[in-house]
């Protein structure tokens, strides 16, 4: 473990010793080189576990009021929304409503796919489990659309070459004497998705078809994501169906797809304390939205319920320093909310922000009580968090410690809100309790559960309801929470170096349009 001072780590975790059972959110210090008063013990034990169901059952509601999710771009999460902001205002905050654009994207019912001439045949969709066992998937951000219509293809590479390098659709120049009306066939390669879908679009193209190119690796059925919504239905193949599709002549395929995919206008909600010193900001935060095929209740919003409970008892405390909030949206599409906020800061706010504590998914039914790895003592994937992330990490290790409560560490992998903050330079930690991993042997002797199975089995699915919560996990994790926002709100010595050279950092955040995690692209 890189070494943390040793006079700053005793003088904040001093506050630890005074913890009780944290199922109760009992009081801790409200500063971290003293004692706790009786004040402070009200203060952190009005934060308790029922509040912290209350606001899930209110997203629930929201989310069965509203086709039964709460994702960026939809009414669930405009109403998600505006409940937290308005209990926010009520606690004393000053509520900004973020707004920026995102393409939103939804698939409505499944595609179709058929070949009708010259020797009819149904082709299979991939099934919503994200795997590739069906013939053909709808891109992400494909537009909707139904037609039949003879396929042409364009400028394709078959038999394969030995190693990807297919050009086709990447240059206007390969539609020279495409059809208007036509499919365009299409092989995967050397440019995105997006190129060939907008190439073809604009050279008549009823619809495109891509294949993959077929070399080893890269022959199963493509589940591509274009990033930005095309009007025209894309659809992603398999090497085999678009080999045979490719040939012969005078193939004609009719092709469905029902879709949403539009530009849409979110919000981040960001509460700022009317109390504190400005220049130094204690921020948490935890993403709002949910994806759309569920209501997302424990991603995230046990994360968001958490951070709204200790922003209610915190809002009319005269802090030592300036606390701010803030619940991301579009988060499932790739970090977008907290990405614009960050890349919208200059760089004499950005060095306000002393540190980041993130909450994602703080109460999966097979949980592990996991801290980010701010020291990368782990040794696992990504390197350390900026300065100071050590010390995060350490107050939440001696937390659970002091309750004689196991927990593990889980890498800085990108994947959730604290990745522009860290981007940023910005010491940042945090809590989770596992998504669709599975949990080892270790962990289920360490915390209980089932080895094996996931730590979230509903995880982005229709079944994340309030019944799929672990109030312990729940309990503890936002126990954690409180404890070190109080910590870091009263604390004379925040983690970190005393400056950060900010200027730097953020030209190297990127903006919102920034492409999605994790998609195939090309």
């Amino acid at each position: 473990m890189r070494h943390v001072p040793r006079a700053r780590v005793s003088r904040a975790l001093s506050v630890v010793a005074a913890l009780a059972l944290p199922l109760t959110f009992t009081p801790v210090a409200a500063q971290a080189d003293s004692s706790p008063t009786p004040a402070e013990r009200e203060l952190i034990g009005s934060v308790t576990a029922p509040a912290v169901k209350r606001h899930l059952r209110a997203l629930q509601d929201i989310a069965d009021g509203n086709d039964g999710t709460r994702a960026a771009g939809t009414s669930g999460h405009d109403a998600s929304r505006d409940y937290v902001a308005a209990k926010l205002r009520k606690a004393g905050y000053k509520v900004t409503l973020q707004p920026f654009n995102f393409p939103f994207y939804q698939e409505k019912s499944t595609a179709r796919m058929e070949r009708s001439a010259p020797a009819p045949r149904t082709y299979a969709p991939t099934p919503p489990d994200g795997s590739t066992a069906g013939d053909f998937a709808t891109m992400s951000y494909s537009g909707p659309g139904e037609v039949t219509a003879p396929l042409q293809n364009v400028d394709l590479v078959l038999p394969p070459g030995p190693e990807p390098g297919s050009t086709s659709g990447c240059e206007p120049a390969d539609f020279a004497g495409f059809t208007p009306g036509n499919i365009a066939l299409l092989q995967r390669g050397t440019c995105n998705f997006l190129v060939k879908a907008q190439n073809a679009q604009a050279a008549g193209a009823a619809a495109a078809i891509i294949f993959n190119e077929g070399q080893t690796g890269r022959t199963e059925t493509l589940r591509g994501n274009l990033g930005t919504p095309v009007a025209i239905p894309v659809v992603g193949t398999s090497f085999a169906v678009g080999q045979e599709l490719s040939a012969p002549a005078g193939t004609v395929v009719h092709l469905k797809t029902d879709t949403i995919s539009e530009m849409r206008t979110t919000h981040n909600v960001i509460a700022e304390s009317r109390w504190g010193d400005p220049g130094k900001v204690v921020m948490a935060g935890a993403h709002l939205d949910s994806v759309v095929a569920g209501p997302g209740i424990n991603d995230n919003g046990s994360g968001s319920a958490a951070i709204l409970s200790v922003a209610e008892a915190l809002g009319t405390v005269p802090t030592k320093n300036r606390l701010r909030f803030a619940w991301w949206s579009a988060e499932e599409l790739g970090l977008l909310g907290s990405r614009f906020y960050v890349s919208s800061l200059a760089p004499a706010d950005l060095a306000r922000i002393r540190l980041y504590l993130n909450v994602d998914m703080i109460a999966s039914p097979n949980y592990a009580l996991k801290i980010y790895d701010g020291d990368d003592s782990d040794a696992q994937g990504a390197s350390a968090g900026p300065p100071g992330s050590d010390e995060i990490e350490k107050l939440f290790e001696t937390y659970f410690d002091s309750l004689g409560q196991g927990h593990n560490g889980t890498d800085f992998d990108g994947r959730s809100d604290y990745g522009p903050f860290i981007t940023a330079g910005i010491p940042s930690g945090g809590l989770f309790t596992g998504a669709e991993g599975t949990k080892t042997p270790e962990e289920a002797a360490l915390f209980g559960g089932t080895a094996g199975r996931p730590y979230d089995a509903c995880y982005h699915q229709a079944c994340d309801t309030i019944a799929n919560i672990d109030d312990t996990a729940l309990g503890l994790n936002t126990a954690a929470l409180a404890t070190a926002v109080v910590v870091y709100a009263f604390s004379a010595d925040l983690p970190g170096p005393g400056t950060r050279a900010t200027t730097q950092a953020r030209t190297a955040v990127p903006g919102p349009g920034a492409r999605l995690l994790g998609q195939v692209t090309r």
